[in-house]
């Protein structure tokens, strides 16, 4: 005869652990527990203790209260748990909380919790649904163990096999097969699981899946479109948002995709990551206040999160250190003071990394020109160019915002060799050469680099409409704030060579060009102006001949 003692007492054999900040609790939900059948309960009151006990543990059922005073959260223990992959799939998370506000619900569910407990809880609730979810567990335990250990192909076959005779699992494992075709890069086999749970009913998740498919297969346009209308049917699906910001990104429109970010940011404001995104997204848009505000969420998120990062504090205290940059006003002052605390804030919290000091020093030189005291910006330079003056030591990051500090203090020379250097150095990695080339075409202060970014866009349309003398004139005034600028330079030197060509002979407009094209002797031949600039010079060679 065989034991069915699990089968009767399904709580019996696993592993639990209770966090709650008070005792009451943690000891009324383990006598809960045991009047069920469960043995092995092990209570904690904080997250430090939870989540040491997990490191050296298996746990099969967390019971974790959100509020739990003072240091990490309900959600920064799941979020700690998930990231440090210290639970299983097989594993059951369950949050208890008194607190039900839209905004708590809303970050707690983006790290996926099995199920919410709301406070006050009474044993025939906890054993009615903890009891499912465990039944459920047991009859997935094969396929989730899979999964664990990577064996795609063999979760695949098991999910397969179990269809058809676990129709009440259904959802779950048409779920996870879309996502394991996925992850094995079978586009093809995840498009129909999901076209064909889409045939028999809409659900949200099967349509994430399906744009996802086809976000990968380039479907760009079919992929926006879905994720519009999901969206528009469920607001609140915040992965939604994510992937729609990710198609709009990868059709070029990044403004849209900044858009979509504020919007999930109202739903859910809690997510620390996505924070982060809509604050790289605002700064490459050029929307520095949305930028700052958002890296000051993420610094804040950071606090007591497993995503904390230094970087996150310098991004911030570049953003308020290029909005202070010139405004002299009380503003501008109290931004510049922002970016000094932020930078301090950041030595202390990260001491123990490497190059963080010399990197704050860095930018706090640069807040200090931009307020005009170039008195002390000069002696913090003078302090750290002995660190820095080794060129090929440099990392990308480090060496680009030391060349940017070089240009507001006057060091041009130094900046363009730096970044020469640089260039040679990153020369297979384009993402670098990019921001090397845009340094060097743009080191001027953020409100000098949008006025010439809007003469550049006036000048070309002017052109384009025929305008030669007026294009002439607006690219001439951009050259004034960005001298240097390769493609500012360049588009000048194509009005006046079409100028020309509308009046041959004309000395004057050849001489002008000659000027342009001499500004960009010392252009790399990295950067992606470089062709252009030896076509047009040899154009002006012929003309002048």
């Amino acid at each position: 005869m065989t034991d069915t003692k699990a089968d009767v007492n399904p709580f019996g054999k696993l592993n639990y652990l209770v966090i709650d900040d008070f005792e009451n609790f943690r000891l009324s939900i383990r006598q809960m527990l045991r009047s069920c059948g469960a043995d092995s309960i092990e209570l904690v009151s904080n997250a430090s203790q939870a989540i040491q006990h997990c490191s050296y543990n298996h746990v099969d059922v967390v019971l974790c209260d959100f509020n739990l005073g003072e240091g990490k959260n309900g959600q920064h223990i799941l979020e700690d748990l998930r990231y440090k992959k210290l639970l299983k799939r097989s594993s059951l998370f369950l949050m208890v909380t008194a607190e039900t506000s839209k905004e708590m619900v809303m970050g707690a569910r983006e790290y996926q919790p099995d199920a919410y407990l709301t406070k006050p809880i009474n044993r025939a609730v906890l054993e009615k649904r903890l009891g499912a979810l465990i039944s459920q567990r047991n009859t997935l335990m094969p396929i989730n163990r899979e999964i664990d250990r990577e064996n795609y192909p063999e979760a695949i076959s098991l999910c397969l096999q179990l269809l058809p005779r676990q129709p009440r699992y259904k959802t779950w494992l048409m779920k996870t097969l879309g996502d394991l075709y996925f992850q094995l890069g079978d586009l093809a086999h995840a498009l129909k699981i999901y076209d064909d749970v889409l045939a028999q009913r809409e659900l949200s998740w099967a349509r994430l899946g399906r744009c996802k498919v086809l976000l990968a297969n380039r479907s760009f346009d079919q992929a926006v479109d879905g994720l519009r209308e999901l969206i528009a049917n469920h607001p609140d699906y915040m992965e939604a948002y994510d992937l729609l910001a990710e198609g709009f990104e990868r059709q070029g429109r990044p403004t849209q995709a900044q858009q979509v970010l504020e919007k999930a940011i109202e739903h859910s404001p809690n997510a620390l990551l996505r924070q982060k995104h809509l604050a790289q997204l605002a700064g490459s848009n050029q929307d520095l206040e949305t930028s700052s505000e958002a890296w000051q969420r993420t610094v804040e998120l950071g606090t007591h999160s497993i995503h904390d990062n230094s970087e996150h504090y310098l991004a911030l205290g570049q953003a308020l250190s290029d909005l202070s940059e010139g405004n002299l006003e009380e503003e501008g002052k109290e931004k510049a003071r922002e970016a000094l605390t932020v930078l301090k804030k950041m030595e202390k919290r990260f001491e123990a990394e490497e190059g963080i000091s010399l990197r704050s020093q860095i930018v706090q030189c640069r807040v200090y020109a931009g307020q005009g005291q170039d008195k002390e910006a000069t002696k913090i330079l003078e302090r750290i160019r002995p660190e820095l003056d080794n060129a090929a030591a440099l990392d990308a990051a480090t060496g680009l915002d030391y060349a940017k500090t070089l240009f507001r203090l006057g060091h041009e020379s130094d900046a363009k060799a730096l970044l020469r250097e640089m260039s040679e150095r990153f020369s297979n990695e384009p993402d670098i050469l990019q921001k090397i080339e845009s340094l060097l075409d743009e080191p001027v202060g953020f409100r000098q680099k949008i006025k010439a970014r809007t003469l550049n866009r006036d000048g070309i349309k002017a052109f384009e409409a025929g305008n030669l003398q007026e294009a002439a004139e607006i690219f001439s005034k951009a050259l004034e704030i960005v001298p240097d600028h390769a493609a500012l330079n360049l588009n000048l030197v194509q009005v006046l060579m079409k100028e020309n060509d509308n009046s041959p002979g004309d000395a004057e407009l050849l001489k002008r060009c000659q000027t342009c094209l001499d500004r960009l002797s010392g252009l790399p031949e990295q950067h992606r102006q470089h062709r252009r600039y030896i076509a047009l010079q040899r154009k002006l060679k012929g003309l002048m001949v």
